[in-house]
């Protein structure tokens, strides 16, 4: 097995890849909940139509004709649905981000992920005892 830990690379090297990485992984929660937005927003939609449709069963026509017209199918956003939101922050913001991740992992640390916290587990680990192995076992 390979040390994961990169005791060649330099401190502040991989310091950096560790704070990259971590905002990484910040845009990549922020990039869920983006999702979550859009799957919510889509079913608020959903939802909404079910309500002009009870109140058209209700008799309240005016006020179901209205909410069909201005809210059903409304933009969230000028001029986009959450479905466009998603894809312009995939193109254009998510891919830009984790290309540059990738050229500074592979550029740094020949492609080696979470170096910082590879460090980490073998700072903070018992050597020798059960469940602190430094890595996952070898097949014989």
């Amino acid at each position: 097995m390979t040390d994961r830990s990169r005791p060649d690379l330099d401190d502040d090297t991989v310091a950096a890849l560790g704070k990259l990485s971590e905002s990484l992984e910040t845009v990549e929660q922020a990039r869920g909940l983006l999702y979550g937005f859009h799957q919510l927003t889509g079913k608020a939609d959903l939802l909404l139509q079910e309500a002009v449709g009870q109140f058209r069963d209700a008799g309240h026509d005016e006020l179901a004709d209205d909410l069909e017209r201005d809210l059903v199918g409304r933009n969230v956003i000028a001029d986009r649905w959450t479905f466009q939101v998603v894809e312009d922050f995939d193109a254009h913001y998510w891919t830009t981000f984790r290309a540059f991740d990738e050229r500074a992992r592979t550029t740094l640390a020949d492609g080696d992920q979470h170096v910082l916290e590879a460090r980490m587990k073998q700072r903070e680990r018992t050597a020798g005892h059960p469940r602190h192995e430094a890595g996952p076992a070898l097949a014989d």
